[in-house]
């Protein structure tokens, strides 16, 4: 059964899903649980029960939580279960993550001055003079690849011209995905989608989505690490970064 789109909780009512659970459940050694296709208390129980026995695709714990989102779907069905989305039918995105692409393994000069050639033309771009200041980059890095792509098909980039996460998420004009809907349901999340996090404090992290796996992102950032630190020091490509750790949500630019 392919996951409904929609996280699983206590009160269900559609009895066909949490009879194919409690089925499901059962045949994992984490029952015995009536299938009745009642998401009471029992089956919750037996839920967390096999999320504190299994870690998802990527080897981290399940949260025990109770609930069926993506990932427990995808690590109770299979993977072949959540949507994966790794192809994009817009110009645009298509050209910006060409672009991102190109840029994997730009990296500061020297190491942690946000500081560089490359790194330097983003923050200008961006609107930006680095000499003398050590910005953070990733939105500039991002609006630097919107702008590129835009500039090669001719037409205006349709992100707000700042190097500001958060000013970004608040003032773009573009359609947005608010985390909560993502995290119900993955496939409105498409390549080439803007993701936005808030740090708290002002501070804030963004990247470019290049394909979504069930719960999990794969993306391109920049001023990041291989552990998806928002003061890294380079471009890379990333496969960690759930769904739901992007706590603004994605910023859908293909429209331009």
């Amino acid at each position: 059964m392919d996951y409904p789109k929609r996280i699983i909780t206590k009160g269900e009512t559609d009895k066909k899903i949490v009879k194919a659970i409690q089925t499901q459940l059962n045949a994992k050694g984490c029952g015995p649980v009536a299938v009745d296709g009642d998401f009471g208390p029992g089956t919750v129980s037996a839920v967390k029960l096999f999320q504190t026995r299994n870690a998802d695709s990527n080897g981290s714990q399940l949260k025990a939580d109770g609930k069926i989102g993506a990932i427990t779907w995808s690590t109770l069905f299979g993977e072949e279960t959540v949507p994966v989305i790794d192809t994009t039918s817009s110009a645009m995105l298509q050209k910006v993550l060409e672009i991102a692409v190109s840029q994997i393994g730009v990296s500061e000069d020297p190491n942690n001055k946000n500081r560089g050639l490359e790194v330097d033309e983003y923050l200008r771009r961006a609107g930006l003079e680095p000499k003398g200041q050590h910005y953070s980059w990733c939105m500039a890095f991002v609006y630097w690849c919107f702008d590129e792509a835009a500039k090669s098909l001719g037409k205006k980039n349709p992100l707000v011209k700042t190097a500001g996460c958060l000013r970004q998420w608040n003032e773009t004009t573009c359609p947005k995905v608010k985390m909560a809907d993502a995290k119900n349901n993955p496939s409105l999340v498409k390549p080439g989608f803007v993701f936005i996090i808030d740090h708290g404090k002002g501070n804030g992290h963004t990247g470019i989505v290049e394909s979504v796996n069930g719960g999990y992102l794969n993306t391109i950032e920049g001023n990041t690490s291989q552990a998806g630190s928002r003061e890294g020091t380079g471009v890379m490509r990333l496969t960690r970064r759930k769904i739901g750790d992007i706590t603004k949500g994605f910023i859908n630019a293909g429209k331009a």
